[in-house]
């Protein structure tokens, strides 16, 4: 069997890690994966630097493609995937998440009749602003294989009448913490490089276009940081896209009381994560990486895909005024909450369930066509 699996963001280089490692170790001698990397995330902190510490093989394939708008970007990505196809004919081509590379492949394998796993497939923020949202539908619709992380997810698919090929896994993203927790405490010493004790700082993330490209936004969720910081250091790994965008609203001098690096590499990024005493992010997975280490998230944005960490009360959404912001945090690192219970995302196997489900239905359509 012949996987090409189509990856271009951070988040999707950690995804693509779990299963990879299980194609390379259970199922070596059966599945061939060839890795086709976009470029959507060109940045080497943020691409190469993910492929040396996640052990993920480097791409057979680098489109090299990212800047520009969302159309253009997906359309060049579209054909480039074509070409990809036509010339490996995969079994199956496998997407990640919700990202404009996990569109292009979606599209490209559909219309060469090229059959589609989705991973991560299910998700919705009912938000149909953001362009995530369009993205992970549109893959659903021409997936033969949805991957649900959680129940929320089927449940989202039999809402929409999808019920055939869904299979709850769990979170990919779950194995990944599982596995590389330990590895990020003992490798990284990101902590003693900013001077930072365990427990005594917050850590924020913010790249989401609903964000960034709104300057009141920005400013709103850059003054929160401002007034937090006066009682607790405050570390900004600041994507580039948002670092242009800072300096292009004339917001530079807001960023003077934080700690602002470059983006990490993932087992810093992890060992941060662990060591924080409260993350604020508008990204979907670093809510779930504060979930799964016990730490009290704020959502920068109005809703989130991931339900079960509000519900959980390990996960308060703020949106993106000043005040709600900084409330919002002063109530989850003072709020009770339930013990984490992470059985919803699975039990830490979801990449070897992932695997068993190809499998078995690449030899349904073997006999079938025999």
């Amino acid at each position: 069997m012949k996987i090409v699996t189509v990856i271009g963001a951070r988040p999707q280089f950690i995804k693509a890690a779990a299963v990879s490692r299980v194609i390379r170790g259970d199922y070596a001698a059966s599945v061939e994966e060839v890795l086709v990397h976009t470029g959507q995330h060109y940045d080497d902190n943020m691409s190469k630097v993910f492929f040396d510490q996640l052990d993920i093989p480097h791409p057979k394939y680098n489109l090299e493609i990212s800047g520009g708008q969302h159309g253009a970007m997906t359309g060049r990505m579209l054909e480039a995937v074509e070409d990809v196809l036509l010339q490996e004919k995969p079994d199956w081509l496998l997407i990640y998440g919700d990202t404009n590379s996990t569109l292009a492949g979606a599209l490209a394998a559909a219309k060469l009749h090229i059959p589609v796993a989705h991973v991560e497939a299910g998700l919705r923020s009912f938000n149909m602003r953001m362009p995530e949202e369009i993205n992970r539908i549109l893959a659903d619709r021409v997936s033969s294989l949805l991957f649900c992380p959680t129940d929320a997810a089927v449940n989202n698919l039999k809402a929409e009448g999808i019920r055939d090929g869904v299979f709850n896994v769990g979170d990919v993203m779950y194995d990944a913490a599982l596995f590389y927790c330990d590895r990020a405490r003992q490798q990284s010493s990101i902590l003693q490089a900013l001077n930072l004790p365990v427990g005594g700082f917050a850590l924020t993330t913010c790249h989401r276009a609903e964000n960034t490209d709104n300057p009141h936004r920005l400013s709103e969720i850059l003054s929160a940081l401002v007034e937090i910081a006066e009682q607790l250091p405050v570390v900004l790994p600041l994507h580039p896209r948002t670092r242009k965008l800072i300096g292009e609203y004339h917001l530079s001098h807001l960023l003077a009381s934080l700690i602002v690096t470059d983006p990490l590499p993932y087992l810093d990024m992890v060992a941060l994560e662990q060591a924080a005493s409260v993350i604020l992010t508008d990204s979907g997975g670093v809510q779930k990486e504060a979930f799964f280490y016990g730490v009290p998230c704020v959502t920068m944005r109005e809703e989130t895909e991931w339900v079960e960490t509000v519900d959980s009360g390990w996960n308060q959404l703020a949106g993106a005024a000043t005040s709600s912001i900084v409330s919002a945090v002063a109530a989850i690192m003072q709020g009770r909450r339930e013990p984490v219970d992470l059985s919803a995302y699975g039990c830490g196997r979801a990449a070897h369930d992932i695997l068993a489900h190809l499998a078995k239905q690449s030899t349904w359509r073997l006999r079938k066509a025999a």
